[in-house]
């Protein structure tokens, strides 16, 4: 039995995960300010790892504060209304 599934799109090549994770690994600001260009394909998927969950939480906090915000105005004011369409 193939351990290929039908329908599957095509199969990706080394030279294909290699350019990706070279344009991954610019994206991340803790790897893209090294004087070596080169790291690991198992770093840069740490530190993309790493990166995501530090944006979630960048986004839950700020979330907390413009609730927060939100609290200490009149509902019907149009900061309000700005600040409601930011968190919904």
């Amino acid at each position: 039995m193939s351990s290929r599934r039908s329908g599957s799109t095509p199969r990706i090549t080394d030279e294909q995960i290699i350019e990706l994770v070279s344009k991954l690994q610019q994206l991340l600001p803790e790897l893209r300010n090294r004087r070596s260009n080169k790291a690991s394909a198992s770093k840069v998927l740490q530190e993309t790892c790493n990166y995501v969950r530090s944006l979630h939480k960048e986004v839950d906090d700020l979330s907390d504060r413009l609730s927060q915000l939100l609290s200490t105005i009149d509902d019907d004011s149009p900061q309000a209304s700005i600040i409601r369409s930011l968190i919904n």
